[in-house]
């Protein structure tokens, strides 16, 4: 069950790229980006990525968006993210069947309504959602039909409904799933290739299945509570990767931190590619 046992403060962000068939994943509080058999180190916060080709990926960090040759280890500013806000950092984020990047901001200390939510296509940086406290479970289902995400502050699953053609949000959100009153906090999430919504679900040591009309199907029980996001990958993409975190546990818990795999009978969706 464990991929990877380095403890990360704050693991997020799985990226399984298709064309490198390897997974990425960072640890937001120790400023790293990682693989099975490397760590890239940055100086400040970075939390999610899309790939643009098979030796870049497009990473959000506290300040920017960055394109970034896993090779070199060099960075290219494409677009700054709330340069100039001292307050927030990037959060969780996902690529767009479009080649659109989505990525959500909040406080560095999860201030009440610090944060927001973006998407990022064709060069242009437009703020969809806000405020936002924590924001969480971007992804996209396979029909292109929606988008989902949540502020895990105010525990509701959102749904949105994405312009055919260029995948930009039509009307307004709509609840999917709705939280409130179960003690479940909703962190990352994806979308299976039948469009079934798997939800990591923090501080329950879980990852759990809703059907594409919300109702609950099964969960997998994980070796720590403080579970932040999962992703699809491997060969056949029936393996679910899924990250965690030792912050806020008190008291320590062994296996906090590790990133998990899980073999399914479900087949994920490939990562959509970042079209610059």
């Amino acid at each position: 069950m464990i991929f990877d046992a380095t403890c990360c403060k704050l693991g997020e962000g799985p990226l399984w790229h298709p064309e490198r068939n390897e997974l990425f994943w960072f640890d937001i509080l120790g400023k790293t980006l990682l693989t099975k058999r490397d760590k890239h180190q940055f100086n400040e916060h970075v939390s999610a990525a899309g790939w643009i080709d098979s030796d870049t990926l497009l990473i959000a960090s506290e300040t920017a968006l960055l394109r970034y040759d896993t090779n070199s280890r060099t960075q290219e500013i494409l677009h700054p993210l709330e340069a100039d806000n001292k307050i927030t950092r990037s959060n969780d984020g996902r690529a767009d069947p479009w080649g659109g990047f989505w990525i959500g901001t909040m406080g560095k200390n999860a201030e009440p309504d610090a944060g927001a939510i973006y998407r990022y296509f064709q060069g242009e940086l437009r703020q969809l959602f806000a405020p936002i406290t924590i924001p969480n479970a971007i992804c996209f289902s396979p029909n292109r039909q929606y988008g989902y995400f949540t502020d895990t502050s105010n525990p509701i699953i959102w749904r949105q409904k994405l312009h055919e053609k260029d995948g930009w949000p039509t009307g307004y959100p709509e609840n999917f799933i709705d939280f409130n009153g179960t003690g479940i906090n909703p962190d990352g999430a994806v979308i299976d290739a039948d469009g079934n919504f798997w939800n990591a679900q923090w501080g329950a040591a879980r990852v759990a299945q809703y059907s594409a009309s919300g109702a609950f199907l099964q969960s997998f029980d994980l070796p720590t509570s403080q579970i932040t996001c999962p992703a699809f990958g491997g060969d056949t993409l029936q393996t679910l990767f899924v990250t965690s975190a030792t912050q806020g546990l008190r008291p320590k818990q062994p296996d906090a931190g590790k990133t998990f795999a899980l073999q399914t009978e479900t087949t994920g969706q490939k990562e959509h590619q970042i079209a610059l």
